[in-house]
């Protein structure tokens, strides 16, 4: 609304500078960028982290499989290589020694994060995995994926008015520049002796 008001207000009046109608106007592009172009390139880039993301989830889950493991023996502690990111790591409760048999049926043992709190031999606890038996996350679902989209989509939108305000401040900056520059010159052009009694009689 400033921008729209400057270039009213600058209009018809004699005092105006061509620096104050070009501050105006680039007030006015950057308001209409920021009202326009941000919301569509977070639209596009959310779109196109979903679609990324949709189609992670859906490999992740295909290739990665629950199975069930069974206690040998509790090893205490917690495993160095834990992802405290996942919500496999975030349910672990105890490192234990464990036997499961790999979604292509080859025996597996070692130690894993159980969700246990108290393992004891012989107890059965879910384990992901890949097609062969290796310790992996938890695959991404569907919503968390879609989260993690529209998060995306947002930070650019974001970033996209935050680019549009820099340049929009660096040009006023520029212009301001040139305006003192002119200002400086119109002084040196005045002469030490303006303004003092006789000046010019």
């Amino acid at each position: 609304m400033r921008a729209l008001s400057g270039l009213w207000r600058w209009r018809h009046n004699p005092l105006r500078r061509a620096t104050d109608m070009a501050e105006a106007w680039v007030a006015l592009v950057a308001l209409v960028l920021i009202a326009v172009a941000a919301p569509v390139t977070g639209c596009l880039v959310g779109a196109a982290a979903q679609d990324s993301l949709q189609r992670s989830a859906r490999q992740q889950q295909h290739a990665r499989h629950l199975v069930t493991a069974t206690v040998v023996r509790d090893l205490g502690g917690t495993l160095p290589e834990a992802d405290p990111d996942t919500t496999s790591a975030r349910e672990a409760h105890s490192r234990v020694l464990a036997n499961w048999t790999a979604p292509d049926g080859t025996a597996q043992h070692g130690p894993v994060l159980s969700d246990l709190r108290s393992p004891h031999g012989g107890e059965h606890f879910g384990l992901w995995t890949d097609p062969h038996g290796r310790i992996t996350t938890r695959p991404l679902d569907s919503a968390t994926a879609t989260t993690h989209a529209v998060l995306a989509g947002f930070g650019a939108a974001l970033l996209t008015a935050a680019l549009v305000e820099t340049g929009r401040r660096l040009t006023v900056w520029r212009l301001v520049r040139r305006r003192y520059a002119r200002w400086d010159q119109a002084w040196d052009r005045a002469g030490p002796d303006w303004g003092k009694a006789g000046t010019g009689c």
